[in-house]
């Protein structure tokens, strides 16, 4: 696995423990729609937060958050539509990133809650 691979999926692997750590549960990871992935679904009271998770090592080329565009957008609107349908959920939806930069002795985590909207 490529190195932006395996950094990718360890930034997803922090951002579980910490939504965990928030009180969250975990509902879903990596779920997939048609062309679309949803890293993580959590839930906390009423909220459905749909997360992005970015990693990055630095800080040379912008902020992980920068990174989330407007295509990766629409497709996160289409999966969670499909998912709330398929699981017949009465809650408010949220769009969220969590930004990590994991520089080699130092970890940076940036929870984003609202970070877009869909309509």
């Amino acid at each position: 696995m490529a190195a932006h691979n395996e950094l990718g999926k360890e930034g997803e692997a922090i951002a579980v423990a910490y939504l965990l750590e928030k009180g969250y549960s975990i509902l879903e990871t990596n779920w997939r729609f048609g062309k679309a992935e949803i890293d993580i679904i959590a839930q906390r009271e009423n909220i459905l937060a749909v997360v992005e998770v970015k990693t990055r090592s630095s800080l040379e080329f912008g902020l992980p958050q920068e990174f989330v565009k407007p295509q990766k957008i629409k497709l996160l609107v289409k999966a969670i539509n499909e998912f709330v349908e398929k699981y017949d959920f009465d809650v408010e939806v949220r769009f969220d990133i969590v930004a990590i930069t994991k520089e080699t002795t130092k970890l940076h985590i940036e929870h984003l809650e609202g970070a877009f909207y869909y309509f």
